[in-house]
């Protein structure tokens, strides 16, 4: 395993039609979106999973973890959970949840502020959530939670 400060890590915004995915270098803690994957009631077409991750090679992978605002877990958490064992399982790469409440919404925002429509089913709202995850979980890396 590299030294944490290189670690390429991916990370998926799961959702039960659509699922981002971004990428990025710890060492720069950003993302870029790399792929939106369809999906039909969450499950994905594991191939183009496998493909990404054959073609990243992630040192980690992280899933966003839809808590609702008070902090309690709901169906899409549970869902999330499920798909993240089923990464590892499958791939036996190394997994983390991170917390992912508002990056759909901030997703929205940066994509409206970039000109984008408001027919997101297309226009880059899962990568981009994809984005926030992953920078969240870099910036929890530098500045754990308690600290």
């Amino acid at each position: 395993m590299p030294e944490a400060a290189s670690r390429r890590v991916m990370a998926f915004d799961f959702g039960t039609r659509r699922i981002g995915v971004a990428v990025g270098q710890e060492l720069l803690a950003t993302g870029q979106p790399v792929a939106l994957i369809p999906a039909r009631d969450g499950i994905p077409d594991w191939h183009q999973i496998e493909a990404l991750l054959t073609e990243w090679q992630p040192d980690l992978v992280v899933v966003g973890l839809p808590l609702n605002m008070d902090d309690s877990e709901n169906e899409m958490c549970a869902r999330a959970r499920k798909f993240g064992k089923r990464l590892h399982g499958r791939f036996h790469v190394p997994v983390e949840m991170v917390d992912e409440r508002l990056t759909s919404f901030e997703a929205k925002g940066d994509v409206m502020a970039a000109g984008g429509s408001r027919d997101f089913g297309r226009h880059g709202v899962d990568d981009r959530a994809a984005v926030l995850i992953l920078e969240t979980w870099f910036g929890l890396q530098s500045n754990p939670p308690g600290h």
